[in-house]
């Protein structure tokens, strides 16, 4: 039965079979250990039964101190190629959603690749909708042009 609990410092050592999909956005270990420190609750991991990762969602909460007006944002939302179409990107949304609410969060946003249809499609199923387009919000690598964003 898979696991979903909170990510710890140890799990920097065993999600490299998530972050290898391209479409994964990857940081530097300072900034998953910022995020550890400064919203630990909305990391969470889904583990198997064995040990292994199988997925993680890594999100804050964005908004306004002098308005006490909150929100969730996602991230980083990656499932490992082998346990795909399982539920699992549905589960882990879920539980930072409800995260959010119960820190008095108003909304969840996030951004997603115009490219990736197979994610565009999930956020739609789940019930996201597309705010506004972000020109070139994704930098490329090998030559390729920026990406953009919704």
């Amino acid at each position: 039965m898979t696991t979903l609990r909170a990510f710890n410092c140890d799990d920097l050592f065993k999600f490299n079979n998530i972050n290898l999909d391209p479409l994964t956005e990857t940081y530097g270990i300072p900034f998953y250990l910022q995020y550890l420190a400064h919203w630990p609750e909305y990391f969470i991991v889904a583990e198997a039964p064995g040990g292994e990762l199988m997925g993680y969602i890594m999100g804050k909460a964005e908004g306004s101190v002098a308005r006490e007006e909150w929100h969730g944002h996602v991230t980083a939302l990656s499932v490992a190629p082998e346990f795909r179409r399982l539920g699992l990107a549905a589960r882990l949304m879920d539980m930072l959603e409800e995260i959010s609410e119960r820190k008095g969060g108003f909304f969840v946003d996030l951004f997603v690749r115009v490219s990736n249809q197979v994610a565009v499609n999930m956020y739609k199923q789940l019930g996201y909708s597309v705010y506004r387009t972000v020109i070139e919000y994704y930098s490329a690598s090998n030559g390729e042009p920026d990406e953009d964003a919704y």
